[in-house]
């Protein structure tokens, strides 16, 4: 890893917030530059404002700082992304296009490309969804992220491109309240929690999703990303698997520590979308090639994150 230096682009977000962190933590602040749109919430090391829909100047800046690998998170959600599916595929697919054509002219040693559990759909088992199943997504995001990783492994196998990914399940952190995303409830649950001890959630409460939190986030991401090629077996993004809940099952655990803690539904346009994923995921593909495993489960990400954020 000695010389390697690190972009970031979409920063910003609920995962880029922690994982700037924790790649200057192994490369060095000075080795890891954190990009996005606009400045960040909390002052960054190393943070620049750059646009990668203008793929000349994100060219121009892998070449002027001597980027070696690009954790590329910069994308709109499933949900927020519905609202102008013309512009969520700008964003989403066609700047990674340009962003992959610069890793293969650049000579770039890796790029990490996030998916989802968006790319599956109502074909798609629901349970111990496989590796290799029907993908059939409901909403751009998901359409835009399934031809992503067929083009990552396109590039892979055509020009040798190192493309690594992660079929991300709903992301649950104390540290940023998300904006855009369908499993959102699973955070905003925690802060309405502290805030008002109510919780007034947009899904129905039998609706069961795939979640992690944040620190197997972290570790799922640099353990595929720090494993050495030869165990890497597809270039499409690894299925990987935290735990699976529904908010009435959350809203439990959290009344265990918050006993005044009640919450209420409201479903709106995104029970369509919850209701087209997968209820849990089979990531034995991840276990065997890098030895991928989970540390936290449903009980232990509330205790943490009650100990966190409210107690």
């Amino acid at each position: 890893m000695e010389g390697d230096r690190i972009l970031l682009t979409g920063a910003n977000g609920q995962i880029g917030t922690e994982l700037t962190i924790e790649l200057q933590k192994i490369y060095g602040e000075d080795n890891v530059i954190a990009t996005d749109i606009r400045e960040p919430s909390e002052r960054i090391s190393r943070f620049e404002i750059l646009d990668i829909l203008d793929s000349s100047k994100l060219d121009a800046f892998i070449a002027e700082n001597k980027i070696s690998q690009v954790y590329h998170l910069a994308a709109l959600l499933s949900s927020k992304g519905e609202e102008n599916p013309a512009f969520t595929w700008k964003l989403n697919f066609d700047a990674y296009i340009k962003l992959l054509e610069i890793g293969r002219d650049r000579q770039l040693k890796k790029i990490f490309f996030p998916s989802t559990i968006g790319i599956y759909g109502p074909t798609t088992p629901k349970r111990d969804t496989p590796q290799n199943s029907s993908f059939e997504p409901a909403t751009v995001y998901g359409i835009s992220k399934f031809t992503g990783e067929l083009w990552s492994d396109y590039f892979n196998k055509r020009y040798g491109l190192d493309v690594r990914g992660l079929r991300y399940p709903g992301v649950i952190s104390h540290k940023v309240r998300p904006a855009g995303g369908t499993t959102d409830f699973a955070v905003e649950i925690f802060f309405d929690a502290r805030e008002k001890s109510s919780y007034n959630c947009y899904l129905k409460a039998g609706t069961r999703l795939p979640m992690m939190y944040m620190p197997d986030v972290m570790k799922a991401t640099l353990e595929l990303m720090h494993a050495d090629r030869s165990s890497i077996s597809t270039s499409m993004a690894y299925n990987i698997h935290g735990f699976s809940l529904s908010p009435e099952e959350l809203a439990a655990e959290i009344k265990s520590y918050l006993p005044d803690f009640e919450i209420s539904y409201n479903p709106d346009h995104r029970q369509a979308i919850a209701d087209s994923w997968t209820e849990s995921i089979d990531d034995s593909l991840a276990r065997r090639d890098w030895s991928w495993n989970a540390e936290y489960d449903m009980t232990s990400m509330v205790k943490d994150m009650i100990e966190q954020m409210i107690k």
